[in-house]
């Protein structure tokens, strides 16, 4: 999964605090999140729960994407996220990750 374009929706819990973002390396990206590696708004909001992410053909595709989610109002973004994962479980965890404490 490295070097592909992906937008990416974090929680701090089941209809907890999101987060969307875009990355070209989720797991490193995923990595960065979960151990507070970069200070700002996921750091400070305990949001580390990868809870759905859609790769892209380019990352200009990804960016159109994530601006297009960030637009969206809250409860479109939940309908999204409960589609494939209706229980806001950790999908981190199937790519490898640990499960969070």
């Amino acid at each position: 999964m490295n070097r592909q374009p992906c937008v990416y929706i974090l929680a701090s819990g089941r209809h907890g605090t999101i987060y969307i973002g875009v990355t070209s390396n989720l797991m490193a990206r995923l990595h960065q999140h979960r151990t507070g590696a970069v200070p700002g708004f996921t750091a400070r909001h305990g949001v580390k729960r990868l809870i759905h992410y859609e790769m892209a053909e380019t990352m200009d595709a990804a960016i159109v994407r994530e601006k297009q989610l960030k637009a969206w109002r809250r409860d479109w973004k939940i309908a999204l996220i409960e589609q494939d994962n209706p229980f806001w479980e950790d999908r981190a965890v199937m790519l490898g990750f640990p499960p969070l404490a």
